[in-house]
């Protein structure tokens, strides 16, 4: 068998392209490989299909393909425009080893967004020697087309919730389906424009704003009134998450001026974050040591406590006297963090209660959100929101690109 035979079968070329020649240069570490076809040779039409458009004129090209060992691989061809026999006019034919437009092969693509999703893309860049930018006009390209193609016609329920970017007051939203588990939409903000967006991009992708029954969010105002005004028919149910953590929040506002009379509290900041069951011995014996001194921190911690209890209650309508009950008990605290907490909690009470019919939370969210700040943080940052966002889909989109193996 012939060294060039051997290539064609590895590359794969159809009729009627051939490889015309093969130049490898150790001190160069670069293999060159020239791809022709014999004259005469006809291709289908790129706008019909129909056989037998003969080449008008042709373009020498050159693309990175994957490296033959050590060796950087380029394939070098003369990519002709074609005189269609029905009519089309001159067209410039489509390669089978490299999609129009790019520098790299398909296969090349293929290596670039397998290890994009283990690697950041200025360490793959690095590996394979080639500048970033390109490598993220790749990666962009690819979650375009794969997103192009989805069909949120099934789309009912929704999760959403925002994640930083870069340091500062920046965010990106992210829009998920919370029976496929997938992201649907990322858009830069966290305010009600996030929500109008998400709404745009579900029309386009066959979806319908008026089939979004339950909306699952935190208990930001900016969210509330998007999905109010762009999902008019959606439900929404405040994620459990963030109500424990309003109360949370509430109970170290306790401690800290509580803190300033007392030295008993001194390194327990992270103490009355815990539930009882998650604490260390040490932790445990802390506690128990404290609950014989009479603290405003431990009766705040007890109201934390009991309202984990709301989402054990078998229905809504014992969940609501039961909210009722210990509303009752956190306003005659005379503890006015918790007080307030306890009056937020009264301002989104239907959407608290909608729980116990939509039974969603957005727990898995914020363990997307931990891969992609861990992405961010490998990455060392990425210079756009665009980046971020098309990393979160890839992390967490559930995309099929199509790419050849």
């Amino acid at each position: 068998m012939r060294l060039q035979d051997i290539f064609e079968a590895a590359l794969g070329l159809p009729s009627p392209w051939e490889v015309a020649g093969l130049e490898f240069s150790a001190e160069g570490k670069r293999l060159d490989i020239t791809i022709d076809f014999p004259r005469g040779s006809t291709f289908p039409c790129p706008d019909c299909c129909a056989d037998g458009a003969k080449a008008y004129d042709t373009q020498e090209e050159v693309w990175r393909h994957l490296d033959f060992f050590q060796y950087a691989t380029y394939l070098h061809a003369r990519v002709p425009r074609v005189d269609c026999p029905k009519g089309c006019g001159i067209k410039k034919i489509t390669v089978p080893w490299a999609r129009p437009g790019t520098s790299f092969t398909l296969l090349f693509e293929a290596l670039i967004m397998a290890l994009v999703r283990e690697m950041p893309v200025a360490a793959v860049a690095e590996l394979i020697g080639e500048h970033d930018t390109r490598l993220w006009r790749i990666v962009h390209h690819y979650v375009d087309e794969a997103r192009s193609n989805l069909d949120f016609s099934q789309v009912s329920r929704i999760g959403v919730d925002e994640t930083s970017s870069r340091k500062g007051h920046n965010y990106i939203s992210l829009f998920f389906d919370m029976d496929q588990k997938r992201l649907l939409f990322g858009t830069e903000g966290k305010d009600q424009e996030t929500v109008k967006a998400f709404s745009e991009d579900l029309i386009a992708h066959r979806g319908d704003h008026k089939s979004i029954t339950q909306v699952c969010c935190d208990m930001s105002p900016a969210f509330i009134a998007g999905v109010e005004e762009h999902l008019p028919e959606a439900n929404i149910t405040f994620d459990r998450f963030h109500i424990m953590k309003l109360m949370g929040d509430a109970v170290d506002q306790v401690r800290r001026w509580e803190s300033q009379s007392t030295d008993l509290l001194k390194k327990t900041r992270y103490l009355w974050l815990k539930n009882p069951c998650n604490m260390t011995i040490r932790q445990s014996q802390m506690m128990e040591a404290l609950s014989h001194h009479n603290l405003k921190t431990a009766k705040a911690y007890q109201i934390r406590l009991t309202l984990q209890e709301l989402f054990t209650q078998p229905t809504r309508q014992a969940g609501e006297a039961f909210l009722k009950r210990w509303y009752f008990w956190a306003t005659h605290c005379r503890l006015q963090p918790v007080i307030e907490a306890a009056k937020a909690i009264k301002r989104h009470w239907q959407g608290i209660l909608n729980w116990f019919d939509s039974q969603l939370t957005i727990g898995f969210l914020e363990g997307i959100n931990s891969l992609i700040q861990a992405a961010k943080a490998r990455a060392r940052g990425y210079r756009t929101n665009r980046n971020i966002i098309t990393m979160a889909y890839l992390i967490a989109g559930k995309l099929d690109f199509g790419l050849p193996t």
